[in-house]
């Protein structure tokens, strides 16, 4: 799988850059909660943006890993 996904030219370091976007789209998007109408629907989006980080930084050791092999 991750031989597959450096295939595509995805580093470790792009990994971890999208991990850092998430965390920083979700709080975007808890701010931007507070001026929403629907401001429960804007606060779960923050939430699952903000879930996707771990995936990011996890993909991003497995690629460091598969990258000094």
């Amino acid at each position: 799988m991750i031989k597959m996904v450096r295939d595509l030219g995805i580093t470790s370091e792009i990994a971890y850059v999208a991990g850092m976007a998430s965390i920083l789209l979700s709080i975007m998007s808890w701010a931007a909660a507070k001026r929403a109408q629907d401001r429960a629907s804007a606060q779960r989006w923050g939430i699952f943006v903000g879930l996707w980080a771990p995936t990011f930084f996890e993909l991003g050791n497995a690629l460091k890993i598969d990258e000094e092999n």
